[in-house]
């Protein structure tokens, strides 16, 4: 009798084992962080998750990054993943537009993202609904070499009109107040979004970058008439030199300040820089009157409107937007977390990173060929180096960018 009752037992606990076991639940999330760093973080971002998380498992599949540009219009249209890791702004607004990525307003309200991820809500936001969950960005700004400006006299500026002042010093000291290097165009691209963010504004940059505004506008001219104050006191020859040799320049004092993003840090140093002879400013001032709005180029991820499990990929959403888990991540990432109530480690380029772009209330853009379409963006950064050699040229210029901008658009 007791052998029959420990066998009824067994069966009867099997019996019940299998719906257990038919709860576990799979999210499949797609990614092109193939890199050492990204690779990393999203594997420790997972472990997370499933340790909070018991009854899921999350399946990733990681592709290089140039594939993944093929990939996701394949397979958003195809066999959809849960999730899927893309960037903001313009950059996801097609697949928005196509209905291809799911609306997460839900998860925004529920977990309170508008304030918490505040900086990045207007490049999250389109037609007043969220589309997915930002979770790391790096600053761009000025990176300036400390020992000249000391050796000069000379304040970090708050205002351009400042700016232009100390570039006139600069040049009696035969020093480049400004350096670049623009042989792979994008460079030229961050000194003409920050001139036309702190001259326009936001709404004006994504507007100009969605197609919404002729190139021939005046407002467009007045972002050049700043550009053309500071040609004089910029590194002569520009297109012929990569970004990395525009960091020798700053290294070796040929030149003072340079726009550049973050990533440049580790290069400025291997070059010899130190804590105490770079520094970092955010861009001036041009017109007070405009929110201050600052270019951080932004990774998110979002839920594919084909995905099979819905529920927990909002789950997952929720979880990467947390403070706690954001810290981590970026800690692995070596870039800044979105959420302002996430910390920073020491270093103090993501420390002033982190509360210049924590508090721009004038909102995030990406990055020019971020966020306009392939096609206007390589022509606008063909014609900003073409300017930047040539500003006698600018009607020319311009008026070929109104003609791509009609081409691309079909305005």
């Amino acid at each position: 009798m007791n052998f029959l009752k420990t066998t009824a037992l067994l069966a009867l606990m099997g019996a019940m084992a299998v719906p257990a076991m038919a709860q576990q639940r799979t999210l499949k999330l797609f990614t092109d962080a193939s890199d050492p760093a990204p690779k990393a973080a999203f594997e420790e971002l997972v472990k997370g998750f499933e340790a909070e998380n018991p009854d899921v498992t999350v399946e990733v599949n990681t592709f290089d990054h140039e594939g993944y540009k093929t990939a996701i219009r394949n397979f958003l249209t195809a066999d959809s993943p849960d999730l899927a890791n893309w960037y903001a702004g313009n950059r996801m607004a097609p697949f928005v537009n196509a209905g291809q990525f799911t609306d997460v307003s839900d998860v925004w309200k529920e977990n309170g993202l508008n304030d918490s991820l505040g900086s990045a809500l207007q490049s999250m936001t389109i037609d007043g609904k969220q589309w997915g969950v930002p979770y790391t960005y790096y600053q761009w700004g000025i990176y300036y070499n400390k020992d000249l400006y000391k050796k000069a006299g000379l304040e970090v500026p708050e205002t351009w009109d400042a700016f232009i002042a100390n570039c006139k010093t600069f040049q009696e000291m035969g020093v480049d107040c400004l350096t670049t290097g623009t042989k792979a165009l994008w460079p030229a691209a961050g000194i003409f979004d920050y001139l036309d963010l702190r001259t326009n504004g936001y709404e004006f940059h994504m507007q100009l970058t969605n197609g919404e505004i002729a190139w021939t506008d005046e407002r467009v001219r007045n972002v050049f008439a700043e550009w053309a104050k500071v040609l004089p006191y910029t590194t002569r020859n520009v297109a012929a030199i990569d970004w990395q040799d525009a960091v020798s320049n700053i290294v070796q004092g040929k030149a003072a300040n340079y726009v550049m993003g973050n990533f440049a840090v580790a290069t400025f140093k291997d070059g010899g820089m130190t804590d105490d002879s770079l520094g970092f400013m955010d861009f001036p001032t041009i017109n007070p009157d405009i929110p201050r709005a600052e270019e951080a180029p932004t990774d998110t991820i979002h839920i594919p409107a084909g995905a099979k499990n819905k529920a927990d990929a909002k789950k997952f959403l929720a979880y990467i937007a947390r403070a706690d888990v954001q810290t981590k991540m970026n800690d692995t990432l070596g870039q800044l977390p979105i959420n302002k109530n996430a910390s920073v480690g020491d270093d103090p380029f993501l420390q002033q990173g982190f509360e210049v772009l924590s508090t721009a209330e004038g909102g995030i853009a990406q990055f020019f060929d971020r966020d306009a379409p392939a096609r206007m963006a390589k022509a606008g950064m063909e014609g900003f180096q073409e300017f930047m050699a040539y500003p006698d040229r600018l009607d020319t210029i311009l008026e070929r960018l109104e003609k791509m901008r009609q081409r691309v658009y079909k305005n």
